[in-house]
């Protein structure tokens, strides 16, 4: 920190600079949360339990409290999570009173709507895909709302607010609406429907500092703790029975924590000892990978992994 900004920081400044600067990004949140109420018929906002979507509750709350949130929370469930961010996300939505819609993975499977070599073992995380869009075309959904954000990888920067999917639930990125000063095009075709992203213009930092300004809870491996990793790849896999070691691979006790959650089969703790929410940020105003990038073994499968995902109907 140079000079000045030290000097500001410590005249609480500094503070004062980044709680308005929240500020502005949660009141476009809560504009866009709102247009979501207003101009679509049956929306729903997609709920896993990670920090995203505990931002988003929390911009739930403050657009319509203290009424009932005008859509269902919805989860789209591989069966292969994180057991902590499960039972995060259950405790938060009792707490909400709120109602929750699973989409579960295993009964695709069970349909044959999913297909995998092997259904124990292998990565479920695009199959999500297939089960949103039938969880979509089950209620009727015209609108999902999620915590995708630009910052986090180059197929997410290209997404609208308002990111317009066919009658297949596919993403054209050249099909997208133009947004020009925060007017949006909700209009839909039946079968076609939205997703939209209210805080896309948020980095991972200012999620980090929202969670600190508003003491927003968080499944426990999102912080500093001992777990056994596999190092491969550059990556730190997490020693789990879906995730077993390769030949000749070693485990090891590390102190780690998750920046991002998802399948256990594609999610990856990174190296760390930061066990609040001040190390975190501290820690995560310097890193110069993506969350993405550090973590998730999908990603790098090539630099358009995420790109194909999104156009077979991917969040």
């Amino acid at each position: 920190m140079n000079a000045p900004l030290e000097k500001q920081a410590a005249a609480g400044g500094l503070d004062d600079v980044n709680s308005r600067h929240l500020d502005v990004l949660e009141s476009e949140a809560i504009h866009i949360l709102r247009e979501v109420a207003a101009e679509c018929t049956n929306p729903a906002l997609l709920f896993s339990g990670g920090k995203d979507s505990v931002v988003l509750l929390r911009l739930a709350e403050k657009a319509f409290r203290p009424g009932k949130f005008p859509f269902p929370l919805v989860h789209i469930d591989t069966g292969h999570n994180f057991q902590e961010v499960i039972t995060f996300r259950d405790k938060r939505v009792a707490e909400l009173g709120e109602r929750l819609i699973v989409g579960s993975v295993e009964d695709s499977i069970k349909k044959g709507t999913v297909r995998l070599r092997n259904p124990q073992t292998d990565s479920r995380n695009a199959a999500q895909a297939v089960t949103l869009l039938e969880t979509i075309a089950e209620h009727g959904f015209d609108a999902c709302i999620g915590g995708a954000r630009r910052d986090e990888e180059k197929a997410r920067a290209k997404e609208r607010i308002f990111s317009f999917r066919d009658e297949f639930g596919q993403w054209d990125p050249k099909a997208q609406r133009p947004e020009l000063w925060d007017l949006y095009n909700t209009r839909v075709h039946p079968g076609e429907n939205m997703r939209v992203f209210p805080i896309s213009n948020w980095t991972e930092l200012d999620v980090w500092q929202y969670i600190a300004r508003e003491k927003l809870e968080l499944p426990p491996i999102y912080f500093a703790h001992e777990r056994q990793v596999i190092p491969r790849n550059g990556l730190l896999v997490p020693l789990t029975d879906l995730t077993p070691p390769r030949d000749g691979e070693t485990v090891e006790t590390q102190v780690v924590r998750f920046r991002t959650v998802g399948d256990i089969s594609c999610t990856c703790p990174v190296s760390s000892d930061a066990a609040t929410v001040e190390a975190i940020i501290a820690e995560t105003a310097i890193t110069q990978i993506t969350e993405r990038g550090a973590t998730r073994m999908d990603d790098q499968t090539s630099e358009a992994s995420m790109e194909k995902r999104k156009k077979a109907g991917y969040f």
